[in-house]
C-alpha cells in the first residue's frame, strides 16, 4: 500500500492543476461577457443622447398644452359661408344654430356671428347658465318672458329655409370652435334697432351691427 501514496499524489496534483487551468480559461470569457454588456449599454445611452436636438424637441413638444386656435379668416359673406363644410354637432351646436335661425337669419353674416358670439359670451358668465342650450331656453315655458322670444311666443318653430339654415349652422360650428374674431366687446344682451327696452338704459352699449344694437353690463368681472 505504501508503494500506492506516490501514485495518489501525483494524480491530485495533476487534479488540482487541470482544475487551475480550467479556472484561468473560464474567468477571462466571465469578464468579457460582462465588459461586452457595459460597452453595449454605454453604447446605448450615447446613441440616445446624441439623438438630432430637432427631433427631440418634437418629442418634448408632445408633452406641451395644446394653444389656443387661432382665429381664422372669416369673411362676413354667404358665399364664404357656402364655401364651408357642412356643419355638425351636438345638441349644444343644434340649439345654437336654431337660435340663429330664428333670431337672426334675416341679418347679415357678420350680424348672425355677433349674435352668435352674445349668446357664447352668456355662457362663459356665472349670471346665465353654463350650457348653449340652457341660455338659449332660460325662461321658456313663460309666454314672453323668455331670453329669446322664439322660445316663448307661442308660435310653432319650423325651419322651412333650408338653405338659410345650413348658412346659420356653419356661423354656429365657426363660433363654437373659437374661430371667428371677437365683434361686441363682450355683450350679453342685444335688441333690434326698431324697440328700445328700458334695460337698455342701464347697459353699456358696446357695437351695432346690422339691425342690432349690442351692450354689456356696466361692470365686468372675471367670470363675464
Amino acid at each position: 500500500m505504501a508503494q500506492n501514496v506516490p501514485v495518489r499524489g501525483y494524480l491530485m496534483l495533476r487534479y488540482i492543476l487541470a482544475v487551475a487551468v480550467m479556472a484561468t480559461t473560464m474567468l477571462p470569457s466571465v469578464s468579457f461577457a460582462e465588459r461586452e454588456a457595459t460597452d453595449t449599454a454605454k453604447r446605448e445611452l450615447v446613441a440616445r443622447s446624441e439623438l438630432p436636438g430637432q427631433n427631440f424637441r418634437d418629442y418634448l413638444n408632445l408633452f406641451k398644452p395644446r394653444q389656443e386656435p387661432e382665429p381664422k379668416e372669416v369673411s362676413y359673406s354667404k358665399s364664404w359661408l357656402d364655401e364651408q363644410p357642412t356643419a355638425t354637432g351636438g345638441e349644444q351646436f343644434k340649439c345654437l344654430a336654431e337660435a340663429l335661425y330664428f333670431e337672426a337669419r334675416g341679418e347679415g353674416v357678420r350680424g348672425q356671428f355677433a349674435v352668435a358670439e352674445v349668446i357664447l359670451n352668456r355662457v362663459a358668465s356665472s349670471r346665465f347658465p353654463d350650457t348653449l342650450c340652457g341660455v338659449i331656453n332660460q325662461g321658456t315655458g313663460k309666454k314672453y318672458q323668455c331670453q329669446f322670444t322664439y322660445t316663448c311666443d307661442g308660435q310653432e318653430e319650423v325651419i322651412r329655409e333650408k338653405k338659410a339654415y345650413e348658412r346659420v349652422a356653419k356661423v354656429a360650428r365657426t363660433a363654437i370652435d373659437g374661430a371667428a374674431k371677437k365683434l361686441t366687446e363682450g355683450a350679453t344682451h342685444y335688441h333690434t334697432t326698431a324697440v328700445r327696452p328700458s334695460w337698455a338704459k342701464v347697459y353699456k352699449e358696446t357695437a351695432r351691427i346690422g339691425v342690432h344694437i349690442f351692450y354689456r353690463h356696466n361692470y365686468q368681472t372675471a367670470s363675464n
